[in-house]
């Protein structure tokens, strides 16, 4: 019995801790928004997780090489968007472009790759809600 319930807080611990960190993220996510210049792209900071991926050039996001720049590439923050309804669905839009990846400083290269980490971060999270409620959604409709 003392093994389940150790078993339960620490999986309580864990899912705690695990919402503290996306609270945090989110926070920091929102404050780079503002920071790299994203506002002007993007008027609401809610819309960002409208765009169905976000990536970026110029920096490596790898586990390998993670902040590694591409010699002769520029930064840009790059989102992509869907649309069902169009003759080519994926459309790339740029919501932040820095330069050249060899004029960054290492503050911005850091703030620019938090931001992407960040932004999938909680896409994660946004992704597991949606699925968690189709099923439930699912589950609910068969029943009946």
């Amino acid at each position: 019995m003392s093994s389940a319930l150790d078993r339960l807080k620490n999986l309580t611990a864990q899912i705690s801790s695990y919402e503290l960190e996306r609270k945090s993220n989110l926070k920091a996510v929102e404050d780079l928004y503002a920071k790299l210049g994203i506002d002007s792209k993007v008027e609401h900071f809610e819309d960002l997780f409208e765009y169905k991926a976000v990536n970026l050039s110029g920096l490596s996001l790898s586990d390998e090489d993670l902040g590694a720049i591409k010699e002769g590439k520029y930064a840009q923050i790059i989102a992509i968007i869907y649309d069902k309804n169009a003759k080519v669905k994926n459309k790339n839009v740029s919501l932040g472009y820095y330069g050249r990846v060899e004029k960054l400083s290492p503050e911005q290269k850091k703030e620019i790759i938090a931001f992407v980490l960040g932004w999938r971060f909680e896409k994660s999270f946004r992704t597991l809600e949606h699925y968690h409620n189709l099923m439930a959604s699912l589950k609910s409709s068969v029943s009946e």
